[in-house]
């Protein structure tokens, strides 16, 4: 009786987990078009297209992760990641402003005062 439930709630939870599989991968891969199209723009800079593609590309990474398993809490890392390089993306494109090389000019700075 007990190892009945067991084997059906394994078999529930494999369908559920599929079927949210499935639907992940669709919406990844909606958002991948359309980082796709973003990164392909002639209406954006050239830096704000690699920002774009960047995106794309960790998409299709997530996409890949997805595929291959469902670790619940590990796509939740990737859409928080996501979502902030969605948001830099956003910001850098409707400011019209990239920032190039901010992060390495504060890195230079860190380690010429300690030297």
């Amino acid at each position: 009786m007990v190892i009945r439930r067991v084997t059906k709630l394994k078999t529930e939870i494999k369908i559920d987990t599929q079927d949210l599989r499935e639907k992940a991968l669709k919406g990844l891969e909606e958002l991948f078009d359309l980082a796709h199209d973003m990164a392909t723009s002639g209406n954006i800079k050239l830096k704000q297209r690699q920002i774009w593609a960047r995106i794309a590309a960790y998409i299709a990474q997530i996409i890949n992760g997805v595929a291959s398993g469902f670790d619940e809490r590990q796509i939740n890392a990737d859409f928080d990641e996501l979502e902030r390089l969605i948001n830099e993306a956003r910001a850098k494109t409707e400011t019209g402003k990239t920032e190039e090389g901010a992060a390495g000019t504060r890195e230079n700075t860190a380690s010429q005062g300690s030297s």
